[in-house]
């Protein structure tokens, strides 16, 4: 023993004693005598550290003490802080006094705190914030329940609740179960709640026109609807409240939801948002900059620590910086059945295709990601950093620290700037010998290191000519070819007239001896090359195969194109669509099955979270992927200068409940699920066997399931959507991304019309409403002609699943007949095809809202298990249904007219609000049926 007292002294002295002090906490040593009579005296708030005999003999005491040994938890940790033994402390018993009217009454609290001590540490190991967050609540809930006085008989006897209780008060052991189960369920919905987003563009203008509505129908039923602003504009004033008035302040909407996807009670509507790229980011700061808000300039090359610091933050908001936060689960898309049966009745246009067609893609045969990619499965938990060691001796930590996770797949693999440059040139010429248009496809948005990289260079290339003559002058004017051929155009523009001639006449001689550029804006003679974030790809391509696999020409004709895809890892995908299209001509929406969606994306899967570890090589030489812990180097690199290399990291966990949701998909849908994998590629052959691996712990009985490379996936899904069948595409990040817009596109016309349900790890739900890629042409349409062809279809469909979500964990009649009925309005609203309108003139936007409205009132009127929302409800369907002629008519007439809505980026509310609710007595009945 005294070997242990020295021990724990000089311990404490060297390394506890200080911050001890500091706490105003403190230890020492009793003989087990004294601390015997000391903790009878003691009211407790002390830990007793004991070695193994007499501590068996005082917890017992301690348990004891509080009424019952089964309140005892008892853990036992390894020396390697990973193994634990959460045990129950006493043995179970079948005697009389466990018994209870005929029941077992065991306390099974004991055993209640193992499994939660057990849960927790599991959790900690794997990154499971679900788990971690019921272990925690199970915690809460268990105590709680005691505290309120529901316990078994060894408590009331031992007179913990404060008074003896008839034998009828006791709880037999299930009866206990079932109160903590009950009261574990409270907690886990407590602060249940509708966040709905404040997006950008015009799905924001849209949800200026239908939360009303929503707010009307659910106010009295008690559901809270809380607005969340994560517009570009709202995350660029979060991002620097000190130097901005108190009025002014923004707090951080999107840390906030971030935090709250971790959860169980996260219920989150999420419309589309800007992927803002950089000259999109500037023209923001610059807007906010006119309305007064003093936020600092975007430092184009930071010199300064201040700028630095300013463009790190920047940074912070360019590209996909939402989707990564929010998405903390995978993805479920489809065609909702009202959606697909809409679309075989009132068909959307698809262009003609012919076997002669020209159109084809272009990819990469060696240098590009697909062919250098190296992958590893980690084994257990560790840290590793990512370092460039050149070739003139100096090593370069270009991250320092990446946390991974027992089972995580780790992939890197770069784009060689040498054979990028050969391929644009090459491809350039064989456009221009084919004659067909010479377009870009990627995605500058979301990969938005990589890809602004990637379509510089093409400008370069295309451009030859003008960036070899005009070097200095372009070095001198500070054009940023990553921008895009725009940048040049605008920083021209400052010259010098005759200076600013001879560059634009040197541009057309180029025009002249290049093949034409697809474009994007012929009228504007803006081209595909003029602006990374224009040509985004999961648009621009289905776009253009819905077009008979033609683009515009700068003369506005459409032509057959070249589509440039320079990576290889899913360029194949848009290649055998196209294919199959010239083989077998255009898809028929009327017959067509439907290609769904089960995608990867949480906690930042695979290339969509790679960017803080995407890297433009500086120096020529090796990069590494380096255990922090051991040395190891684990993924290694020959690169040189001007390659773009990455890491991505994909986790376990989601790759397990991808395949566990992938299973849930098939079984409720009945069709064939592929998943998408391609075991040449590097990272594909690590997800195949563990696909291979977490398949078997899912019944798949009566289950067509496969795994197929991307090619052949989609040319069976192709195939069989001809044949009017349905096939489920089970992908990873990215082609989630592209298949979710190629398809719907394809068979409905627009994304927008997709359910997509995220269901969280931590047990809360997501629902995205569509696709914003066109919404740039919708607040032009409005601000010029008053006029917003929005299609709102993915907002009411994401609503009802999101009240059913509510109405499940609340267990409210009155939000599940509000989901019930909002299906059947959607179901009526297209039937009725009361869809906006794509010309002035015609019923918009405004116009689906108050129909949604009125068959919303309509369901609700006429169902009979809610009294009070029947009653409401009939009211509000014959106000509004007496006045449907003259609402239409206000919603109309009011079109054909410029608007200032006082902003693009960060609009004025009162001005929006005014342009998006025009009607004074739709208005009116809204706000006055709130309270009937």
């Amino acid at each position: 023993d005294g070997i242990f007292v020295d021990s724990f002294q000089s311990i404490f002295d060297a390394q506890y004693k200080e911050a001890f002090d500091k706490a105003g906490i403190w230890y020492e040593h009793m003989t087990i005598d004294k601390m015997m009579s000391f903790a009878m005296r003691s009211s407790g708030g002390f830990i007793w550290a004991l070695k193994n005999y007499d501590g068996d003999i005082q917890s017992e005491m301690v348990a004891q003490g509080f009424g019952s040994p089964e309140l005892l938890s008892s853990l036992i940790l390894g020396p390697d802080g990973k193994t634990v033994l959460a045990e129950v402390h006493t043995r179970a018993s079948t005697s009389a006094e466990t018994q209870s009217r005929g029941k077992p009454a065991i306390n099974p609290v004991s055993c209640i705190f193992a499994w939660m001590k057990g849960l927790t540490q599991r959790a900690k190991l794997d990154g499971n914030q679900q788990l971690k967050t019921f272990a925690e609540k199970l915690e809460a809930a268990t105590i709680e329940t005691i505290e309120k006085g529901k316990m078994t008989k060894d408590l009331v006897v031992s007179g913990a609740t404060g008074a003896k209780q008839a034998e009828g008060a006791f709880l037999s052991s299930e009866e206990f179960i079932d109160a903590v189960a009950e009261m574990l369920q409270e907690k886990l919905v407590r602060g249940a709640k509708i966040m709905y987003t404040l997006t950008d563009e015009a799905p924001m203008l849209a949800t200026y026109a239908f939360l009303p509505v929503i707010r009307a129908f659910t106010q009295k039923s008690g559901i809270e609807i809380e607005l969340s602003d994560i517009s570009v504009a709202g995350r660029v004033i979060a991002t620097f409240p000190d130097r901005l008035p108190a009025d002014k302040v923004q707090r951080d909407e999107l840390k906030a939801l971030g935090d709250l996807c971790k959860t169980s009670v996260a219920n989150i509507i999420k419309l589309p948002n800007i992927s803002a790229s950089t000259p999109q980011l500037r023209e923001c700061i610059a807007e906010l900059q006119s309305q007064g808000y003093a936020v600092p300039d975007y430092p184009e090359d930071p010199q300064s620590s201040e700028e630095k610091d300013i463009k790190a933050k920047y940074s912070a908001i360019l590209g996909s910086a939402v989707n990564p936060v929010l998405r903390e689960g995978n993805s479920d898309r489809r065609a909702a059945v009202p959606v697909k049966n809409y679309a075989k009745k009132y068909p959307h246009s698809m262009g003609k295709w012919a076997p002669t067609s020209k159109t084809h893609v272009a990819q990469m045969s060696e240098g590009d990601f697909y062919g250098s990619e190296k992958s590893v499965v980690v084994e257990g938990a560790c840290e590793v950093r990512i370092e460039l060691a050149a070739s003139d001796g100096t090593t370069t930590v270009l991250k320092a620290k990446t946390a991974l996770l027992p089972g995580e797949v780790i992939d890197a693999s770069f784009m060689s700037k040498k054979h990028l440059r050969a391929f644009f040139k090459k491809e350039i010429a064989d456009a221009k010998a084919k004659d067909v248009l010479c377009s870009l496809h990627l995605k500058a948005t979301m990969m938005k290191i990589s890809d602004p990289i990637m379509f510089g260079h093409m400008v370069e290339v295309f451009f030859e000519d003008v960036f070899t003559k005009h070097a200095d002058t372009f070095a001198r004017l500070g054009v940023n070819v990553n921008y895009g051929f725009g940048d040049v155009v605008a920083k021209i523009a400052k010259l010098p007239t005759n200076e600013a001639a001879a560059i634009e006449a040197d541009i057309k001689a180029c025009y002249a001896n290049q093949p034409e550029l697809a474009m994007v804006n012929s009228d504007k003679g803006i081209t595909n090359l003029h602006v990374p974030s224009d040509i985004i790809i999961d648009a621009s391509m289905p776009a253009m195969i819905r077009s008979s696999g033609q683009m515009w020409t700068p003369g506005n004709k459409l032509k057959d194109c070249k589509a440039i895809i320079p990576d290889r890892c899913y360029a194949g995908v848009f290649h055998e669509c196209i294919e199959n299209c010239i083989k077998n001509g255009a898809f028929d929406p009327k017959t067509m099955g439907t290609v769904p969606n089960v995608g990867l994306m949480a906690q930042k899967a695979e290339e969509y979270g790679s960017h803080d570890k995407t890297f433009e090589v500086k120096k020529p030489g090796t990069m590494r992927v380096v255990n922090s812990d051991t040395g190891a180097v684990l993924l290694v690199h020959e690169v040189e200068e001007g390659d773009i290399w990455r890491m991505c990291q994909t986790k376990d966990i989601p790759i397990q409940d991808w395949v566990k949701l992938a299973v849930t998909r098939a079984r409720a849908s009945g069709a064939k699920a592929i998943f998408w994998l391609d075991s040449n590629r590097a990272h594909d052959l690590n997800m195949i066997q563990k696909v291979k691996k977490y398949l078997p712990q899912h019944n798949t009985e009566g289950l067509d399931i496969e795994i197929m490379g991307p090619v052949e996936a989609c040319r069976l899904s192709c195939d069989r959507a001809r044949e009017g069948k349905d096939t489920i595409s089970v992908t990873g990040n990215v082609l989630r991304d592209y298949n979710t817009d190629l398809f719907p596109i394809i068979e409905l016309g627009t994304s927008a019309k997709m359910l997509s349900i995220v269901p969280m790890l931590a047990g809360g739900g997501m629902y995205e409403t569509g696709a914003g890629g066109s919404a740039p042409k919708h607040v032009e349409q409005l601000v010029e002609e008053n006029h917003l062809r929005w299609d709102s279809l993915g907002e009411y469909l994401a609503l009802a699943v999101s009240l059913e979500d509510l109405a499940t964990k609340t267990n409210s009649l009155k939000t599940k007949l509000l989901a019930q009925c909002l299906d059947e309005a959607t179901s009526r609203f297209l039937d009725a095809n009361k869809n906006p309108g794509r010309k002035t003139g015609e019923m918009d936007n405004r116009g689906s809202h108050f129909y949604i409205a009125l068959y919303w009132a309509e369901a609700l009127g006429a169902q009979s298990q809610s009294e009070p929302l029947r009653t409401q409800f009939a009211r509000i369907a014959a106000e509004l249904k007496a006045n449907e002629t003259i609402i239409i008519n206000e919603l109309v007439k009011c079109q054909g007219k410029a608007v200032d809505i006082g902003g693009y980026y960060h609009p004025d509310p009162e001005k929006v609000e005014k342009v998006m609710r025009p009607s004074a007595i739709f208005n009116a009945i809204l706000t006055l049926g709130t309270n009937w």
